[in-house]
C-alpha cells in the first residue's frame, strides 16, 4: 500500500506539475537567450580543447572532464531500458517529443550551469558548486540550500546508485539459471562496491579521469551498434521516421489518456534522461576551470544533446527498425532491447547489451556519487563525515545488486521531483544574472577576444572566484 501511494504521488508530480514547470522554464530561457543552445553550440569544440592547468602546475578539472562527469550521470541504463519502456507504452511518437525536449531543455541546462560557475567556491586546487551554492550566495538562503542538498544526496547517492547496481545485476539472469537464488548477486554487489571505492576515494581528479575514458568509449560503441542496426535495415528508415512524426500528433491517442500518451512519455523521457533544469549537472559544471562561466554553460548544452539526441535516439532507432513489437508490462525495458538487438546481431548482440549496461551503469555510479559528495560538503566540510558518507554509498551499491528497488525507485523519483522544483524556482529568479553573463561573453567574442569574466562587470556579488586580482 505504501508503494502504491508513492506511485500515485510520483505520477501526479511528474505528469501534472514537473512537466509543465520544466517545459515552461525551458521555453522561457530559450526565448530570453535567443536560442543560445543552437546559436552558440559551434563554440563548444574550441572550449573543450582548453587546458585546465592551475598555478604552479596544479591539476584542475578541465571543461572536457566536467562534461564527461555530467554525461556519465546523465547517460545510464535509462537510456536503454527507459527508452524501451517509453516506446512500449507511448509508441513511436514519444521519440519526437523526446527530441523537442532536448532542444528546449538545453536552454535550462545553459542557465543552471552558468550560474553554478559564477557562484562556485574554491576547494584547494579545485572548485565545487551547484544549486545549493547559488541558492545560498545569490538568494541568501542557506536553509533552502541544505534542503536541496539533502534531496539530492538521498536521491543520487542511495536511490539512483542502488538502482544502477540493481540494473547491472538484473542483466545476468540470462546467463545464470535461478540467478537470484545463487551467491552471484552478493558477488556482483561486492565487486561493484570495490570498483566504485577505488574511484571515489581517489578524489575528483580520478573521477574526472575515469569518466573521460569510460564515457566516450561506451558512447561510441553503443552508437556503432545502433548505426549497424540502422544500415542493416536502411530500407525501413524512411517509414520509421514517418511513423515517429505521424504518431507524435495522434490526437485520438492523446485524448484517450494524456498521462500515458506519446506526448507525456516523450517529454518525461527527454527531460528526466538529460536532467536539464533539475539541478544535478551544475554540480559537475562548477568543478571546471574555465575563463568565463558561459563557456561551461554551453558545454552542458552539448551534454544534453549527447544524452538525448544521440544516445536515446540510438536506442529508439534500434528498437523501431528491428520489427519487434513492444508492449507495456509484457515486452518492455531490457528484454525489449535484447529481443530487438538479437534480430539484427544474433546471440552476441545480447552479450553486447549486457556489457553496455555495465558500463552505462558504472559510469552513472561514479557521476552520481560526485554530485552527492559536492552536496555533503556543502552541508558540512568534514573529512570524517565525507569518509563515513562514502562507506554508506558503497553499502547502498552492494545492497542494490541484491534487491528489488521498486519502493526506493518511487522515493528517489519523488525526491528528484522536489529537488527539481527547488532548482527551477531558483534559476527562474536568478536567470537575469545568467543573461547578463551571456551578453558579456558575446560582447567579448564580437570583439575577437577570448572571453574572460569578472563579476564586477555585470554587477554580481558573492562570486568569490571571479573578482579582479
Amino acid at each position: 500500500m505504501f508503494n502504491e501511494i508513492l506511485g500515485k504521488v510520483n505520477d501526479f508530480m511528474y505528469t501534472y506539475v514537473l512537466i509543465f514547470l520544466l517545459v515552461g522554464a525551458g521555453v522561457y530561457f530559450t526565448v530570453r537567450t535567443g536560442f543560445v543552445q543552437l546559436r552558440r553550440i559551434a563554440d563548444v569544440p574550441a572550449i573543450l580543447k582548453e587546458k585546465a592547468q592551475g598555478e604552479n602546475g596544479q591539476k584542475r578539472v578541465s571543461s572536457f572532464q566536467a562534461l564527461m562527469i555530467s554525461t556519465a550521470s546523465r547517460v545510464g541504463t535509462g537510456n536503454i531500458a527507459g527508452i524501451a519502456t517509453a516506446l512500449a507504452a507511448g509508441g513511436p511518437g514519444a521519440v519526437f517529443w523526446m527530441w523537442l525536449m532536448a532542444v528546449i531543455g538545453g536552454a535550462s541546462a545553459f542557465v543552471e550551469s552558468t550560474l553554478a560557475q559564477i557562484y562556485k567556491v574554491r576547494d584547494g586546487a579545485s572548485y565545487r558548486g551547484g544549486p545549493s551554492y547559488y541558492i545560498e550566495q545569490a538568494l541568501h538562503s542557506r536553509k533552502w540550500g541544505i534542503v536541496f542538498s539533502l534531496a539530492l544526496i538521498a536521491c543520487f547517492a542511495y536511490g539512483f546508485n542502488g538502482l544502477q547496481s540493481y540494473n547491472i545485476s538484473s542483466a545476468l539472469p540470462y546467463y545464470i539459471p535461478d540467478y537470484s537464488q545463487t551467491i552471484w548477486p552478493v558477488v556482483v554487489g561486492a565487486v561493484l562496491a570495490v570498483l566504485t571505492a577505488l574511484v571515489i576515494f581517489g578524489g575528483v581528479h580520478r573521477i574526472g579521469f575515469i569518466t573521460s575514458v569510460i564515457v566516450p568509449v561506451m558512447a561510441f560503441g553503443y552508437i556503432g551498434m545502433g548505426l549497424y542496426m540502422a544500415v542493416r535495415n536502411y530500407s525501413q528508415l524512411p517509414a520509421v521516421f514517418a511513423l515517429i512524426f505521424q504518431r507524435a500528433f495522434d490526437v485520438q491517442a492523446i485524448a484517450g489518456g494524456f498521462a500515458g500518451s506519446a506526448v507525456v512519455l516523450g517529454i518525461k523521457r527527454g527531460l528526466f534522461s538529460n536532467e536539464a533544469g533539475m539541478g544535478s549537472a551544475p554540480n559537475a559544471s562548477a568543478s571546471a576551470h574555465v575563463s568565463h562561466p558561459v563557456k561551461q554553460g554551453l558545454v552542458q548544452v552539448l551534454s544534453v544533446f549527447i544524452d538525448t539526441l544521440v544516445i536515446c535516439s540510438t536506442t529508439a532507432i534500434t528498437l523501431l527498425v528491428s520489427g519487434v513489437e513492444g508492449q507495456a508490462g509484457v515486452m518492455d525495458g531490457i528484454p525489449f532491447v535484447q529481443a530487438a538487438v538479437k534480430t539484427g546481431m544474433g546471440e552476441w548482440g545480447i552479450h553486447f547489451i549486457t556489457v553496455a549496461i555495465f558500463f552505462f551503469a558504472f559510469s552513472s555510479l561514479v557521476g552520481n556519487y560526485y554530485y552527492a559528495e559536492s552536496n555533503i560538503r556543502f552541508i558540512r566540510d568534514s573529512k570524517v563525515l565525507l569518509n563515513v558518507f562514502r562507506c554508506t554509498c558503497l553499502v547502498a551499491i552492494f545492497l542494490g545488486a541484491q534487491a528489488d528497488f521498486s519502493t526506493v525507485w518511487n522515493l528517489a523519483d519523488i525526491l528528484m521531483g522536489c529537488m527539481a522544483i527547488i532548482n527551477i524556482v531558483a534559476i527562474l529568479l536568478l536567470g537575469p544574472i545568467a543573461f547578463r553573463a551571456l551578453q558579456n561573453y558575446e560582447k567579448q567574442r564580437a570583439s575577437g577576444e577570448d572571453p574572460v569574466f569578472y563579476a564586477e562587470d555585470i554587477g554580481v556579488e558573492n562570486a568569490d572566484c571571479w573578482h579582479r586580482p
